[in-house]
């Protein structure tokens, strides 16, 4: 009853909260502004970094995801769809040995960096990395994704193992980008998907926002809206198809 009784507080949440897809100039700088505060404030400001925009925000394969509450910018992240035939990500920096790996199997991966939730409003929404972390999941589902990476704190590690049934795929390393060590954790969809969404179906999503979220035209150029609202409450209601068929997610 209690599990229930968060989700659905989740979902109520998500009434309020917009993702806008960034791409354009001017909300490129908001975004860099909030991570220079997040990751001031959490001491992990990278070493060599003149700026909190770099090229991989600009990847063919990127997509990079600003968090509105309230029309209120109050979190952001970046994630990488990860092929054999386009490896480039943030994890590669830190574990090539074990991306080069999935990639040999044949897998495919959604790899979320970048993650920033403005300190003041994550300290009155607790719920906030719940959401900030929703557009993983719809991308997996979107890209039909093998597996999706949480590169973390090993302090944050066990919050990933209860609510996304994460393993530890490394316990600790060091990365020379921050001085800091991070654990990498990776979610099997095919095995724990469905339990996932079942557990928390906020995190589920229909398949027209999962393509307002990822879907590009002819040259990748972009066709996202300036806002996209969360469906989870519609599949939830069975007005628009939810998981994807055949897979878990």
């Amino acid at each position: 009853m209690e599990l229930e009784g968060f989700s659905e507080r989740l979902m109520r949440h998500l009434d309020f909260i917009e993702y806008r897809r960034i791409e354009a100039h001017e909300d490129f700088e908001e975004v860099e502004q909030l991570r220079y505060k997040t990751y001031k404030a959490a001491g992990m400001i990278p070493r060599s970094a003149h700026s909190m925009i770099d090229e991989a925000d600009f990847d063919p394969h990127a997509y990079v995801f600003g968090i509105y509450y309230f029309e209120e910018l109050v979190s952001t992240i970046r994630l990488h769809h990860v092929t054999v035939e386009h490896p480039r990500s943030q994890s590669e920096q830190v574990f090539p040995d074990v991306i080069e790996s999935y990639l040999n199997a044949g897998l495919s991966l959604i790899d979320p960096a970048r993650f920033a939730a403005d300190p003041a409003f994550a300290a009155e929404l607790p719920i906030l990395p719940y959401i900030t972390l929703r557009p993983s999941i719809v991308a997996a589902a979107y890209f039909r994704a093998d597996r999706v990476l949480q590169p973390v704190r090993p302090s944050h590690a066990a919050f990933y193992k209860r609510v996304f049934y994460a393993e530890t795929v490394v316990e600790r390393r060091m990365t020379e980008v921050y001085g800091r060590e991070l654990t990498l954790m990776a979610t099997n969809t095919h095995k724990t998907g469905s339990k996932l969404l079942s557990r928390y179906p906020f995190f589920d999503s229909g398949v027209y926002e999962r393509r307002l979220m990822f879907g590009r035209g002819e040259g990748g150029l972009s066709t996202a809206p300036l806002t996209i609202l969360p469906s989870a409450r519609l599949v939830a209601a069975g007005k628009v198809t939810g998981a994807v068929a055949g897979r878990d997610y």
